[in-house]
């Protein structure tokens, strides 16, 4: 039984629409009509090595890309945590250590139903990239708001870099590798003593 999940959000501000498949091959189809952060979500898919994606936003990019990145972020969430359903077999904790030139960024995460994020290290020198550009301060912003629905503990770490580009992507690498280890199904029952995952 494939694990799947959807969600769509409709604000004033935006609307989202995400579907993921859990058992996939880290495929993306995502527009959510800020380039970079298109690119950025399609290498955690394709690195997560088994999360198939898809995303579509419309929102009020000609404003700011805050309320696309936060919705979109708040949707994966939560169509992660359907897809997650009880938790049941999922390996639940695991980390990566991405290099990407002069960056370096490790991420360990526990998909335990609590969410904490910490991005440390963190020290952009650009405002954004791209056209219409992602805002580098909406990074942390991003992964604060899709780690709430799954309740997700994320701790990435930024060791080194100097490139903002270098250094985000390493983030989103990092986070997505360390994503699909933690919910490949690995054994029976669920991966606490409590019995249970959920916040």
């Amino acid at each position: 039984m494939r694990r799947t999940g959807s969600h769509e959000r409709v604000t004033e501000e935006v609307s989202v629409e995400v579907e993921v498949d859990l058992d996939g091959r880290g495929r993306a189809n995502v527009d959510t009509g800020i380039p970079f952060f298109d690119h950025m979500l399609e290498q955690l898919a394709f690195h997560s090595q088994r999360i198939d994606m898809r995303v579509e936003a419309d929102g009020d990019v000609d404003v700011d890309d805050h309320h696309t990145v936060e919705d979109v972020g708040l949707a994966l969430g939560a169509a992660i945590d359907e897809a997650l359903g009880d938790r049941e077999g999922i390996r639940r904790m695991a980390w990566a250590a991405v290099p990407m030139d002069d960056a370096l960024v490790m991420t360990a995460i526990d998909v335990s139903g609590r969410p904490y994020t910490v991005l440390r290290g963190y020290s952009p020198r650009r405002s954004g990239i791209g056209n219409p550009p992602m805002s580098t301060e909406n990074v942390p912003h991003f992964f604060e708001s899709l780690c709430k629905g799954p309740g997700i503990t994320a701790h990435i770490h930024v060791l080194d870099g100097k490139n903002d580009h270098h250094v985000i992507e390493a983030v989103f690498k990092s986070f997505g590798r360390a994503l699909g280890e933690a919910v490949e199904i690995v054994t029976r029952g669920v991966p606490s003593t409590k019995g249970l995952l959920r916040g």
